[in-house]
C-alpha cells in the first residue's frame, strides 16, 4: 500500500470483518484491549466497531500518556510553577488537566508563568531566552517521546544551560499491562499492541506478557485496515490456541526496535522504584526518572516537591475506564457533569484519551444502538 485511502478500503475492512466473524468459536466472547488512545479514536472515529461481531469487544487501556497523570503529580507540578522565578513549559493537553486546587490554565490565570510548548527543545530555546529564570519542562509520556527529553537534557548540558530542569513525568508501558492482568479485575482475550511506543521500544519487550500471562499481543498501526488486521491475528491465534508477539505494523516498528532512542533513554534515564498512576495505584519500576549524573537538570532535586498523593474525584471513572473495567459512557457523569468544555477527568482531557474519542466519534453510535433497543 503507497497511499492513506486504501487503507481505509471499506472492501476490504469487510472482506477482514468476514475473516474474524468465521474465527468466533460458538457461544464464545472475546475482550480485547486496545491500549494506546490512538487506536481509539480510529475505531470510533472510522466505527469500526459495527465491522465486528457481537463477539468481539474492544476496551481501552492505559496507554494514553495525559490520562495515567495522577492528580497529586499535577499538584506537584503547579507548586513548582508558582514559586518565584519560575516558568514551567508543558505540553498543551496538559494545560486543562484538572488537579486538586485548579489546572495549569487555574494557576496560570493566578499569576503562575506557565508557557505552551511543541517540544523540550522549545522549553530549551526559553531557557537561553529567560537566563535570569528557572525553566522547568513538564516531560510526560511513555517511551514514545522520552528520547526527546533525554536528547534536550544532553543539549542543555552541553551548551552549559544551567536555568533549565525536567520535572520527569516519562512512564513505561510493560508494568502497567502486567497490573492489570495480575489483578484478574476484567478478563481479557488479547493485546492490540500500540504503535508509536513500539516504534521505540519494539516488540520484544511483550514477549513477557505472551509468555507468562498466555495473552497475544498484536503491534498495531493507526488506519482502520490496521486496527482490523490486527483484530484478525488477534483472533487467529486465539483459534489456534496460541500467544504470541506479532507485529502488523511492521512499516514502521522493528523487532528490537530503535536502538539510537533506547540507548540515549538508558544514557540519562533509569527506572523509578515505585509511581503512581491513575486508576491502577502504585506499579514498581514503572516509570523513569532522570539518573544522578543529571541531578543538575532534574527538577525535583532543585525545588521543593510536595509529593501530593491526591485521590481522584469520586464522580469520576477515568480509574475505571483505564482499566478496562467499564467503556466511557458507562461513567455516570460522562456527557453529562463531564464534557471536553468542562472536564472533571483527564480521559476527557486529552487528544488521546478514551472518553473524548467516545465523546467526539463514538457517543452518537452508542445513543443510535441504545435507540434500536426500545
Amino acid at each position: 500500500m503507497r497511499f492513506v485511502d486504501e487503507y481505509r478500503d471499506p472492501a476490504k475492512a469487510r472482506a477482514l470483518a468476514r475473516q474474524i466473524a468465521s474465527l468466533c468459536e460458538p457461544g464464545r466472547t472475546y475482550k480485547l484491549m486496545e491500549v494506546c488512545g490512538g487506536h481509539t479514536h480510529t475505531i470510533y472515529k472510522h466505527g469500526l466497531e459495527a465491522y465486528l461481531p457481537e463477539a468481539v469487544s474492544l476496551v481501552h487501556g492505559p496507554g494514553c500518556p495525559v490520562c495515567v497523570i495522577p492528580m497529586g503529580r499535577v499538584d506537584d507540578a503547579i507548586a513548582i510553577a508558582s514559586q518565584p522565578g519560575v516558568t514551567m513549559a508543558t505540553f498543551g493537553d496538559l494545560m486543562r488537566v484538572p488537579g486538586r486546587r485548579g489546572s495549569f490554565l487555574d494557576a496560570k490565570a493566578k499569576g503562575a508563568d506557565i508557557r505552551m510548548v511543541y517540544s523540550p527543545l522549545d522549553a530549551l530555546r526559553l531557557a537561553r531566552e529567560l537566563p535570569d529564570r528557572q525553566v522547568v519542562f513538564m516531560a510526560i509520556g511513555f517511551e514514545t517521546t522520552a528520547p526527546s527529553t533525554a536528547v534536550t537534557v544532553l543539549r542543555a548540558q552541553a551548551e552549559g544551560v544551567r536555568n533549565f530542569s525536567v520535572f520527569c513525568n516519562h512512564v513505561t508501558i510493560i508494568p502497567p499491562l502486567r497490573a492489570i492482568l495480575s489483578s484478574a479485575e476484567v478478563a481479557l482475550d488479547g493485546f492490540i499492541g500500540p504503535g508509536h511506543v513500539s516504534a521505540v521500544i519494539g516488540c520484544r519487550p511483550y514477549e513477557v506478557i505472551a509468555r507468562e500471562h498466555q495473552k497475544p499481543v498484536v503491534v498495531t498501526g493507526f488506519e482502520p485496515l490496521d486496527v482490523l488486521q490486527a483484530v484478525y491475528m488477534l483472533m487467529r491465534q486465539l483459534s489456534e490456541r496460541r500467544a504470541a508477539v506479532e507485529n502488523q505494523y511492521s512499516r514502521v516498528v522493528s523487532w528490537e526496535g530503535n536502538p539510537a532512542a533506547l540507548q540515549v533513554i538508558d544514557q540519562t534515564m533509569e527506572l523509578r522504584p515505585s509511581f503512581e498512576w491513575r486508576g491502577l495505584g502504585d506499579i514498581p519500576y514503572s516509570a523513569l526518572k532522570l539518573r544522578s549524573r543529571y541531578a543538575a537538570f532534574d527538577a525535583e532535586e532543585r525545588f521543593e516537591v510536595p509529593g501530593a498523593r491526591v485521590a481522584d474525584p469520586r464522580a469520576c471513572q477515568c480509574g475505571q475506564v483505564l482499566r478496562g473495567l467499564i467503556q466511557p459512557w458507562q461513567c455516570r457523569v460522562f456527557a453529562k457533569a463531564c464534557t471536553p468544555e468542562r472536564p472533571i477527568g483527564t480521559c476527557m482531557v486529552s487528544s488521546e484519551g478514551a472518553c473524548a474519542a467516545y465523546y467526539n466519534f463514538g457517543r452518537r453510535h452508542r445513543q443510535a444502538q441504545k435507540a434500536g433497543q426500545r
